[in-house]
This record gives C-alpha cells, structure tokens and sequence, in this order.
C-alpha cells in the first residue's frame, strides 16, 4: 500500500481549458496524467492531490474531472488549491460526489488520514508577500496566512491525534511552497517545525524545471510536486 503524490492536475474536461499555452511540457498532459498514474499506482495505493485540480467554476462542471481521477487506480485525498473555484464545504462536496458515483475521493481540509506509512496532513497555504500573490481584489494576506496556519495546526493535532503511540511521522501537503527562492512564509514553518514535521510536500510552482527537487530548511525537508515538473507522473513518497 504505497503513498503517491502529484500536484496541480489542472484538469478542463468540463471548461475547455487547454494547457499547452503554459509550454509544449503540457501537451496532451492530461493523457500523460492517465497513463503514467495507470503504469504506478495500484489499486490499494494513495495518492495525494494538494491543490488545482480542476478549472471548473462549480462542483457540477467539475464532474468529468472528479470521474476522470475517480477511473484512475487507488485512493485519492485531495486538498485545496489557489484555482479550485468549485471547492465549497466538505459535506457539500462529498454529497456532490456520492450523487456522481465517485467513491475513492476524499478531501483534505481540517482534518487527517492516518496510513499504514504515515499520516497524512496538509492545507493550502498561501504566500505573505503581496508581490508574489496575483488575486483581482485586495486581500489582507496576514489574515489569510493566520488561518492557513491554524487550518494546518488543526490538521497536524488531529493527525498526533490518528497516529497514537505509531511509530511513523505526520507528513505534510500544501499547495503554496512555504519557502521559495527569497520568499519564506514564517508562519508555516514555525507550525510545520512545532509539529516536527520532516516531510513537507508542494506544488503551485510551474516551469521552473531547474528547481531543487528538495532541499531543507529549519529541519523540514520541502519537496516540490507540480505536476508539470514531476513530467505527470506521480511521486513516490517513501518514508
């Protein structure tokens, strides 16, 4: 029972939304995506998706991409990224897609899942700097961060909490990097580090192929996951 993880899907099935003007790495990505996952993961493996997963607007256009991840082998635990727009509550969510029949979907947000491996926790994130956040509207970054990290302290005491007396770590997914090049989100890494946290896994980031896989910082080891730099093909995450 191995645990995979793979960011930032970007799936359009029910938009339109072609990737490849991102750069000929996203040509037919999402075909990549199916048949690389297919060659890896078995059925009684778990995959985790920390953030934008789909362009759709509404958990109804939605719908092909949740049955397109629903098709591929073993469970997947999905987080929230900075473009899933049809994320909405937990409960309306896992109604939604009881209604479509997908069954080997769950959700990650302020909560955990406890493997035979790990545990797994995680939440979105989000950068403090309001230069390296593009958003339409004015936004009260600090704000935002404060809550990611509470979301992420709940996650992480939920997780101890999952794991017991276990002898295995609290691993944790976000979307947003909380160290990237200059940029450090103190706030995220002073939560991961009370936690003793080792493992950190993120995405959001996009050509930047020359990037260190993982590197560490404050006793964290930060590895990216973007599905575009891992060439759409699920991590490994050994323990």
């Amino acid at each position: 029972m191995a645990l995979y993880a793979i960011a930032d899907l970007h799936l359009s099935d029910g938009t339109n939304k072609p990737m490849d003007i991102f750069g000929a790495r996203w040509k037919d990505h999402t075909d990549k995506i199916v048949s690389r996952w297919s060659s890896l993961v078995t059925a009684d493996d778990t995959v985790i998706i920390p953030g934008d997963v789909s362009w759709a607007m509404t958990l109804e256009e939605a719908a092909a991409d949740f049955r397109l991840i629903d098709s591929l082998p073993g469970k997947k635990i999905i987080g929230k990224g900075n473009h899933d727009y049809w994320w909405t509550t937990v409960s309306k969510m896992k109604c939604f897609l009881e209604s479509i029949d997908v069954t080997t979907v769950d959700f990650l947000f302020n909560n955990a899942f406890a493997t035979d491996e790990a545990v797994i926790c995680g939440t979105r994130g989000w950068y403090i700097e309001e230069k390296l956040q593009d958003t339409p509207d004015p936004t009260d970054y600090e704000k935002i961060v404060s809550r990611e990290c509470q979301r992420l302290d709940l996650s992480l005491k939920t997780g101890e909490a999952l794991r017991g007396e276990r002898d295995i770590p609290l691993i944790a997914f976000l979307h947003f990097p909380p160290v990237f090049g200059d940029f450090i989100c103190e706030p995220i890494i002073d939560t991961l580090v009370s936690h003793r946290v080792r493992q950190c896994y993120y995405g959001h980031i996009h050509g930047k192929y020359l990037t260190p896989h993982t590197f560490e910082y404050c006793g964290v080891n930060l590895s990216i996951i973007s599905a575009d730099y891992l060439d759409f093909t699920p991590q490994r995450i050994f323990i």
